[in-house]
């Protein structure tokens, strides 16, 4: 299949557009001056001495990196000067200071400055900052014209290349945090240049062959080093890796036909999909190596779930989407876009969440307040910066180009994958269309296409959470409509609640059920339903009914439970099974953690 950019379509209202703004408004400007504040730009003045505060870190460059990208997307999108200057500034910064031999780092460059470092230590990030870099120039050359960034990236390669390939001189082959081969990828499509691929390939292709040790309390599988990448049938180790590498992998088995590249990355994603990943589509089970762990292990308290790796995973999707059409992939990017992703974002558009956990209980985190290091809890509310900044600038890059999610064409047919009320101009098949959604969803299912521009085959996909969808015949997923020029399709998928139970071999999740309407996964906060949540049971027989949440202004469901009728203060009783009735409401989990601290709970008891 063959995708579209975001740039191809405007989102004119509804969940996206409004989010969209919040992202231009206000979020890009929340994290610039938390990033100013804590010196992550002034470290690009290289005035930074030793005993000096706000030392620069080795992977400040790919968060200085993700901030000029969503800059660039913004501008594309709409022209601001004030945007413009800010990464104009920074950019001049950055390449004014790159060595004779194309090397830049800012650590490496302010802080270790001894040029035998550099390239030394595998799990020091210089290629994985590379690569956002490169991201960033694309990004900012399309936008706007201005290639200086570009041409410092392509010097940079040039001497990547030198010690990786040709001279063999540095210490370690291929990079401890992937992210540079989906870039140059990137790289090639963008350029032409062949060259770029094959350095993708390498460092994809060297990757697993040998020993290349990484941190002394890691194992090979940590960064995906355990095998060769073909013989890789199970997700393993830390999960932004992960995604990142399986993404190249992706991208080259598309580009060069690689069979076995694209089995492997079949195999990965099937095991992701159906063992390892959550109700909310997110990824990343333990926070020890914010890593995958093993089948069906998913915690709900102690998921780690990063915003980051949520990314990766729609990033995956979408890539895996491009092989054929099959709704499962577009299934998940509207799962995790709607649920896993955006929870990593207040509702303000200035506080986010690293961690997006499926249950806070606030009272269990005061254990082990007697010794010095405590069991590691995720935070209970979001925060505005985080030491390891990496998944605000990755939340205000994917939202202003949320739109290259919506369509893709194979064979003169034009695919629609996701629903957000817009305007799009495609070519397709030497014609130049125009394609208008009409829809208000995610509030409900009602979705019109428009065509002008021609006659048009137009495939839409039915969510996989409808059930009771009676339009045409689907075939993976997408039902198939011949369109006249100026006509439309016309789709009503049915939001009904759904109580959502995990396989019984989820144990963290017996007994429970998680709740869904439409693309949204509901939870249970202790602000609505009173402190204590873990003592409710939710009855699966009683209708929940959509109300309004004035205070958070989201889409809520009203329902019935019961809790234990006793009150008493004794540790221990006799059982009695009385219990009394409540009103239970729940609210969008995207949605919790925005009205302070608060028991929440996604998979709940249930009678």
């Amino acid at each position: 299949m063959r995708e579209f950019p975001y740039y191809n379509t405007k989102i004119t209202g509804g969940f996206w557009k409004e989010k969209q703004d919040l992202v231009r408004n206000t979020t890009i400007y929340a994290v610039y001056d938390r990033f100013k504040e804590v010196g992550r730009f002034r470290a690009y003045d290289f005035n930074w001495e030793e005993g000096m505060p706000d030392q620069p870190h080795f992977f400040w460059d790919s968060d200085t990196a993700k901030m000029i990208e969503s800059i660039a997307y913004l501008t594309k999108l709409k022209k601001s000067a004030k945007l413009e200057k800010m990464a104009d500034d920074l950019i001049k910064k950055i390449v004014s200071h790159q060595d004779e031999t194309g090397y830049f780092n800012i650590y490496y460059m302010t802080v270790d400055k001894d040029p035998s470092h550099r390239f030394a230590t595998r799990d020091r990030h210089e290629l994985y900052c590379l690569g956002h870099l490169i991201e960033a120039a694309i990004a900012y050359d399309e936008a706007t014209g201005k290639n200086a960034l570009l041409d410092f990236c392509i010097r940079f390669l040039d001497y990547v290349e030198q010690r990786f390939v040709i001279e063999k001189s540095a210490g370690f082959q291929t990079p401890g945090h992937e992210e540079i081969e989906l870039a140059l990828v990137r790289l090639y499509d963008y350029t032409g240049n062949e060259r770029f691929l094959k350095l993708a390939s390498h460092f994809v292709d060297e990757r697993g062959k040998r020993e290349e040790g990484l941190t002394p309390w890691s194992h090979e599988s940590y960064n995906q080093s355990h095998l060769p990448v073909r013989m890789q049938k199970t997700a393993e180790g830390h999960a932004v890796r992960a995604m990142y590498l399986y993404c190249a992998m992706a991208d080259l088995a598309l580009r060069t036909g690689d069979g076995e590249l694209l089995d492997a990355c079949r195999e990965l994603y099937d095991n992701i999909l159906t063992r390892r990943s959550y109700v909310t589509g997110s990824i990343g089970q333990s926070s020890c190596g914010e890593a995958f762990t093993v089948d069906y292990d998913l915690p709900n308290m102690a998921s780690y779930s990063e915003t980051c790796a949520a990314i990766g995973m729609m990033m995956f999707s979408r890539r895996m989407m491009l092989f054929g059409a099959d709704r499962k992939y577009a299934d998940t990017i509207e799962r995790l876009m709607y649920n896993g992703f955006i929870s990593g974002l207040s509702l303000s558009g200035k506080a986010f969440f690293y961690e997006n956990p499926l249950e806070i209980m606030p009272y269990f985190y005061k254990r082990n307040v007697s010794v010095e290091h405590s069991e590691h809890v995720p935070a209970t509310v979001r925060k505005e910066y985080f030491g390891c900044s990496c998944c605000p600038p990755n939340i205000t890059r994917v939202i202003p180009s949320i739109a290259s999610y919506l369509y893709t064409e194979e064979d003169g047919v034009l695919y629609v994958h996701q629903f957000m009320k817009s305007v799009s101009t495609l070519e397709i098949g030497g014609k130049n269309y125009t394609i208008t959604q009409k829809t208000a969803y995610p509030e409900n299912g009602k979705v019109q296409i428009l065509v002008s521009g021609g006659d048009l085959k137009v495939a839409v996909r039915v969510p996989g959470w409808c059930s009771e969808y009676t339009g045409g015949v689907a075939e993976n997923g997408y039902t198939y409509f011949d369109v006249p020029d100026g006509g439309t399709v016309t789709m009503d998928f049915p939001m009904k609640s759904h109580f959502i139970a995990a396989n019984p071999r989820v144990l963290h999740d017996a007994g429970k059920c998680a709740v869904m309407r439409g693309p949204f996964v509901y939870c249970m906060e202790a602000v609505d339903n009173g402190t204590g949540i873990r003592n409710l049971k939710l009855n699966t027989r009683a209708r929940l009914k959509v109300v309004k949440n004035a205070e958070l202004g989201v889409p809520a469901l009203l329902g019935k439970g019961v809790r234990p009728a006793y009150t008493g203060d004794a540790l221990y009783r006799e059982y009695s099974g009385e219990t009394v009735e409540q009103e239970v409401l729940l609210v969008p989990y995207y949605a919790f953690a925005n009205r302070g601290e608060s028991e929440m709970q996604v998979f709940i008891d249930v009678k």
